[in-house]
This record gives C-alpha cells, structure tokens and sequence, in this order.
C-alpha cells in the first residue's frame, strides 16, 4: 500500500510542515476485475479516515506511486476518473486549511460525501403551502418603499384568505398540493370551487356553509395567487410556469358603483345631526372625502400643518405621491368645526354603517340597480341608493362631479392619483345620456358655425 503524502501550509508561520497526509490507493484481490478506489486521510492522532471515492480502476492500470491511473491507451477512463480525485484532493485540502485546528474526523467524511451526494447538502426547497406561510409573515413585517410605512393591513387580509381558499381546496380535493400542480385544469377546478356553495372551517374550528364568491371576488384571489407565484419564481423556488399562460386569468366585471351629485352632496351637509355625534362626525368626514377625493386611508393624516394659505398639501398613503388640494368651501367650514383638524377616523366598517344612517336620513332613497356575477350566474338586485352609499363613494363622488363641471380629466388625475386616463374615464360614473350632454354643451359652447344650404 503505498502513502501519498500532502504537505499543506501552516499559515500561522511562514514554515511548510506536514499537516496531514492524503493518498489515493486500490484494494484488489482478483486482478481481472475492476477495483475501488479509496482515499485516505491521516493527521497522527487526530484523525484517520478511509473511505471510498466512488471510483474504479483496472488494477493493472493504477498508479500506486502518483496515486492516479496510468497514461496509458488502454485505459480510456484515465482523463475522467483522475479529475474526479484530484478535484476531491483539492477539497479536502480546502476543508483542512480551512477549518485550522477544529479538522475532524466526521468534518472529513462530510466534504467527501458532499462532493458525490451535493443534492443532500442543498437547502430544502419549500413546498408551495410553506412558501406561502412564510411570505405572509414576511408581508407583515415588509415597508412600502415608497411610502415607508407597513404593507397595509388590508393586502394581509387578502393574502390571508386566499391562502385559506388554497388550504380547504386541497382538503376539498384530498390531495397535497405544489408547485407543480398549479397548472391550467387547477385553474378550472379552483375558479369552480370558488363559484359553488362550500362548507368552510373558520378559526374556532367551526364548519359553516359559504355561497359561491362574486366573480371579482375570485378573480382577487387568482391575482393573489400569481403574486405568491411569481414571488416564489423570482426566488428560484417556482420552476412551472402555467400561471403565466393569457387562460390563468383574474376575470373581472364593471359593477355599478354609485356616486353622488352635488345637490345630495348638499343635502347630507344641510342634515342637523346636532343631536346625534357619531352620525355628524361620520357626516362630517365624508365630506371632506367629496370635496378632496382622499382616500379613507388618508383621512387620519390631515393635521393642520398639512393647509397653508387655502391649500391642503399631503402624501398619500397608498401610492406615496404627494398632492395638492385647494379647500372647498365645505372642507374649510368642517375644518374650522373641529378647531383646525378633521374628525376622529373610526373603522371602515363602523364608519359605513354610520354613513348608510346619514344618507338615508338625507333621503337618498332612488332606486338603484346592481348586476354581478356571483357563483357563476349573472344576478341583478335593486337597492335604496343609501344602502349603497360607503367611504369610496366619496371619492367617486369629487371626481365625477369635477368630470361632469367641464374639468379636464389630465387635472382630477393628479388628485386621484390614476396613472391613466383610460383607468380614470373607467372609475368615474357618467351614463351615456350625461356623456351626450356634455358633448352638446360642448357644441353649444363653440362659436357658431353657419351652414350654407346648396
């Protein structure tokens, strides 16, 4: 048996000395067969290992003083197999002179076995349900970049339930669910699931009976979907790629959302809810949304350092964008109520439904009609108008009202906050009889034209 010897620096002086000695050597008791190859590596007391390389060599044609197979013709493996130990040799050394004194033996059999079983020494991919967990929890601990504040609050919620539709789907389907199964008949089978009526745990691990999702509603989670998918394809996790075909859509339909003109405007401001705080507050706030066209989620942000000289200056929350708003006169005069500030901003949720007290106090009562598309069938209800009046509506309300007085749609944008005209001309309400009459008052308008009978 015969020992090749490394001698590996000690770069804690400027002296070579022998730190551990390194052989390659076969072990062959008949010389007609292929042998292994084995390397062994010795550091006096410290540590022996011998184990094999997962090589083989005819016996006649290794080298036992270079510890490699012979230049020979015959052996046409030579080239591949001597790569294979001398890249090992230079691992090992590596791994020695780089762990110093802390070499051991089980360090040693470890960089072996790394180098012909990498796949066991890789980071275990996550499976799609624990990317997804963990993407969440990163969300809620993420900053806008623009705006520098947390992911709002709602984002999490929609992450949060669309993972909850995944979960009961996969339980629905009795099947474990990857990657790999996100292709285009999952697409069908989930957007079906999602339409049909489904019998859901909630958190109490109680079993409640949903309806079918309107179909916003579902295409929301299938754009939720992409957007767990794409983040686990930037990753290098995702390697399928189906969600990305034009069928793996996120369906929408318009829906009729409501505005309201400047005379019930007027109306809901004229109401004497002296008598009642949390309706006039609610009132209040709301009118500061028709006349600013901010969002709820900017309302809580107005401080009086934020209005100088007429002017409401502000940044928003969502985009991060700041604007300037010149304040309406009803603005000012709920401004100057509350001593320079705004109202207390209470809970989406509590906030409509004070609102939904005050437009109907106001007589909002028109007949209004909304079409949707709910568990795959087209359904139109008729509500009051005042059960349709929210936050948005205010919104809505400044930047139509503003469209319909002849303001150019290029000056709403820079309030509203709309990249697009196309986007804007979709979000304002103006019927197509409105739209005939703002044409003809255009015309009106113009210098007359005579036209000459031939």
């Amino acid at each position: 048996m015969f020992i090749f010897v490394i001698k590996i620096r000690d770069y804690s002086g400027t002296k070579t000395k022998i730190m551990a000695t390194i052989k390659f050597l076969i072990r062959a008791a008949k010389r007609d067969k292929l042998a292994p190859v084995f390397v062994r590596v010795k550091h006096g007391t410290a540590y022996d290992v011998f184990t094999d390389t997962q090589q083989k060599t005819h016996p006649n044609h290794w080298n036992r003083k270079t510890g490699r197979i012979k230049n020979i013709a015959d052996a046409t493996y030579k080239d591949q197999v001597n790569k294979q130990l001398d890249h090992l040799e230079m691992l090992i050394k590596h791994t020695i002179s780089t762990a110093g004194n802390n070499v051991t033996k089980d360090l040693i059999f470890k960089t072996i076995d790394r180098y012909y079983n990498p796949e066991k020494y890789e980071p275990k991919k996550p499976t799609l349900f624990e990317f997804i967990r963990k993407f969440i929890d990163q969300a809620q601990r993420r900053v806008n970049p623009k705006t520098g504040r947390p992911v709002c609050y709602k984002q999490i919620r929609e992450y949060e339930r669309t993972f909850f539709y995944l979960q009961h789907f996969a339980k629905h389907k009795r099947r474990r669910m990857d990657f790999k199964d996100i292709t285009l008949d999952f697409y069908h089978d989930f957007v079906e699931y999602l339409q049909s009526e489904k019998t859901l745990e909630n958190k109490s691990g109680e079993l409640i009976k949903e309806q079918g999702l309107a179909q916003n509603t579902i295409g929301k989670k299938i754009q939720t979907l992409k957007i767990f998918l794409n983040a686990a394809t930037d990753e290098g996790i995702n390697e399928y790629q189906h969600y990305k075909s034009h069928r793996f859509k996120a369906m929408t339909e318009e829906t009729e959302s409501i505005y309201l003109t400047e005379a019930e405007i007027q109306e809901i401001y004229d109401l004497d809810l002296s008598q009642n705080k949390r309706l006039e507050k609610a009132r209040d706030l709301f009118l500061i949304g028709c006349w600013t066209g901010l969002r709820y989620s900017d309302w809580d942000k107005v401080t009086p350092g934020n209005i100088e000289d007429g002017f409401l200056t502000l940044k928003q929350t969502k985009t991060g964008g700041a604007v300037v708003i010149p304040l309406h006169e009803m603005v000012t005069a709920v401004i100057e109520k509350y001593n320079g500030n705004l109202p207390p901003v209470i809970s989406n949720q509590k906030f409509n439904d004070y609102l939904k007290d005050v437009a109907k106090l106001a007589g909002l009562n028109s007949r209004e009609q909304k079409s949707f598309t709910k568990g795959g069938i087209k359904r139109t209800v008729t509500h009051e108008k005042w059960e349709l009046v929210s936050t948005h509506a205010g919104r809505r309300s400044f930047a139509t009202n503003l469209y319909k007085a002849g303001l150019p749609s290029l000056t709403i944008m820079q309030v509203t906050g709309h990249k697009t005209e196309a986007a804007f001309l979709k979000y304002i309400k103006v019927t197509p009889r409105e739209h005939a009459e703002k044409l003809k008052e255009f015309w009106q308008n113009r210098p007359v034209m005579r036209v000459i009978n031939q």
